[in-house]
């Protein structure tokens, strides 16, 4: 793995001018690596062949704003989602139209993602609200919808690859975790048990933190404290009857941050372990002044009481960043097998291990919190790097740019 990442070149750029798309917010391969999208800043979604490098087509006019995020459900039928409040729909064998349009969120949509086992479709906004949407029962006009969850100051929504978990991130530095997952169950305020408000656990301090003295910035996420407090003591008199944590608990973690234990932060990039092992977060303080990437390891083991999670995190890696493009969020990403980070840095990106051997997360966890080994440096931008990301089939990686260059690095042999 380290010779064949260290290898690593750029192998070529697709470059159209900005006065066009703009920026690159976001890129997504399809699940079998034949074609690369791109969200651009400027209404666009554009397609390309990954290994041509070849022009496919441009969605001209994809949404009526900012193209945020782009989702395949399969290898056809592909969601688009825009700071124009709605999801567009896309089948890659009829470019020339939308499958359909989904209304719901009242503000920007930032993230898609997608249960296979259900075919639902799940979308969050800065709007705070998680929407579930039936692709099952999808027609010309959309699709049914419900209101999943809401909280404030959302910024990203995750499904763990078994979608037994959703972790939601937000500006105010707190991350919130349903266990048990069942997304055919909407959570009212009031109607879920928040298990734990705490700050994470760092391999040099196990220690666990009670929510007086947890988060470390003002504005919890959640709402109504006094019914939420009472729905817990419900539903915990019914969780110890059961011995098991209900569906759909809530746990609260202040995650923490080299640097940053006495000042606050904004969570705004989070991405899943492709194996459900660890989340990484990309964290930037309130001042704006630092930025890191931070690997944290789902810890299983016994509840500390009966409606207590059976996992939390611990962070175990991590990495100061360049903080080049301040209020800019940055999209890191982890390979395919889950050896390896790939995260903007400045005008490039950096490829990053767990250690120098490109080890397996699992067999290389540190007694204490370490920092991410660099692998490889590669800058081939002229402009600030926003996004990239591993092809999920090919010995590739793709970035996007501020100035709307999307590059491509492969091996050199």
């Amino acid at each position: 793995m380290t010779n064949l990442y260290g290898s690593i070149h750029p192998a070529d750029s697709v470059y159209l001018s900005t006065r066009t798309h703009g920026a690159v917010f976001n890129l997504e391969y399809s699940p079998d690596g034949s074609v690369l999208t791109v969200a651009c800043e400027q209404t666009e979604v554009l397609l390309f062949d990954p290994i041509s490098s070849k022009h496919i087509k441009t969605l001209s006019e994809a949404h009526e704003d900012c193209v945020n995020n782009i989702r395949f459900l399969d290898n056809r039928l592909f969601a688009t989602c825009s700071d124009d409040t709605t999801i567009a729909l896309w089948d890659l064998r009829k470019l020339n139209t939308k499958v359909c349009t989904l209304h719901g969120h009242t503000s920007w949509v930032k993230n898609i993602e997608y249960d296979t086992n259900t075919r639902l479709l799940v979308t969050s906004g800065f709007d705070g609200n998680v929407i579930i949407w039936d692709t099952n029962r999808c027609t010309e006009d959309g699709c049914p919808h419900k209101k999943f969850f809401h909280t404030r100051f959302l910024m990203r929504m995750r499904l763990t690859p078994d979608c037994s978990k959703m972790l939601i991130s937000t500006s105010s530095g707190y991350l919130l975790i349903l266990h048990d997952l069942d997304l055919t169950k909407s959570l009212e305020v009031g109607s879920y048990p928040i298990l734990r408000a705490r700050r994470t656990t760092s391999s040099s301090d196990l220690s666990t933190s009670s929510s007086s003295s947890g988060p470390r910035v003002s504005g919890s996420p959640c709402h109504h404290s006094d019914s939420n407090s009472s729905s817990e003591k419900h539903m915990s008199r019914a969780s110890q009857r059961e011995g098991v944590a209900p569906r759909n608990s809530l746990e609260v973690l202040t995650p923490e941050v080299p640097g940053e234990r006495d000042r606050g932060n904004c969570i705004t990039s989070l991405q899943l372990h492709p194996k459900g092992w660890a989340t990484l977060l990309r964290c930037s303080s309130n001042t704006d002044d630092q930025e890191w990437t931070c690997v944290y390891e789902f810890q299983e083991g016994a509840p500390v009481r009966p409606v207590s999670p059976r996992c939390s995190l611990r962070l175990t890696h991590y990495v100061e960043e360049a903080n080049v493009g301040r209020g800019y969020i940055k999209e890191l990403c982890f390979s395919p097998d889950g050896r390896m980070i790939s995260s903007p840095h400045g005008y490039g990106i950096r490829l990053l291990g767990f250690d120098k051997q490109c080890s397996e997360l699992i067999d290389c966890l540190p007694k204490e919190a370490s920092p991410l080994r660099v692998i490889r440096s590669l800058y081939s931008h002229n402009d600030v790097v926003l996004t990239t990301k591993f092809s999920p089939t090919h010995c590739q990686i793709a970035s996007g740019c501020l100035s709307g260059r999307v590059s491509l690095y492969q091996p050199k042999f």
